[in-house]
């Protein structure tokens, strides 16, 4: 496999978008009830990250079977480096206060057709 640095190269060279992006995988480590006392810190420190333009998206994951919330999450952030986008990940009070464990992968964003629908005069806007 190539090294992530020329093959961000090449994706850019070819026409690929190569947007870098940090996904971070964030995985149960406490019981519910002790994540769910962490959870309004987690949602203030993520809206945080919102208005400084540094959180992309982020939210819950289901179990496999997609029937039921498995405590576990996936974030992904604008940030400079993979070192950088961890300081992120470790100020998060869901990691900090032992909430979840998680790591962190680089993203490179190639291919794909989001759809953004805004409501001048609602204000409302919808992602799908």
């Amino acid at each position: 496999m190539p090294k992530w640095a020329d093959y961000k190269r090449e994706a850019a060279e070819r026409g690929s978008l190569a947007l870098e992006l940090f996904v971070i995988s964030s995985d149960p480590s406490d019981t519910p009830e002790a994540m769910r006392k962490i959870l309004p810190d987690h949602l203030a420190y993520q809206t945080k990250l919102e208005t400084e333009g540094v959180l992309f998206l982020a939210g819950p994951l289901s179990d496999e079977a997609g029937d039921e919330m498995s405590g576990a999450g996936l974030i992904v952030y604008r940030a400079n480096s993979i070192e950088e986008a961890q300081k992120i990940a470790e100020a998060d009070p869901m990691h900090a206060k032992g909430g979840r464990t998680f790591s962190v992968r680089r993203w490179l964003v190639n291919e794909g057709s989001p759809h953004i629908e805004t409501g001048l005069s609602t204000g409302k806007v919808k992602l799908r």
